[in-house]
């Protein structure tokens, strides 16, 4: 079964799941890619309430990113164990 590949900011609270690909410009993706958004890295969910930010897990560190931003990083599901 192949896993589900939704936008970061489509993750309710507590999701968790892997980077895959950070759609944009240069300057965004590598923005992202300095707080740790690279693909493969492993993120979970801490806070959303739309239309406001995305709180999220990533690399050890806490990060805020806006529900536009947040949309274009896409993650493939992880089922917690």
């Amino acid at each position: 079964m192949r896993p589900e590949v939704i936008p970061l900011a489509m993750c309710p609270e507590g999701c968790e799941g892997i980077v895959v690909e950070v759609n944009g410009g240069m300057g965004l993706i590598r923005r992202l890619a300095e707080l740790g958004f690279t693909k493969g890295a492993r993120v979970r969910v801490l806070h959303s309430s739309p239309p406001g930010p995305v709180l999220v897990m990533v690399k050890g560190s806490r990060i805020a990113l806006g529900r536009g931003v947040a949309m274009r990083v896409m993650i493939s599901l992880q089922e917690v164990i």
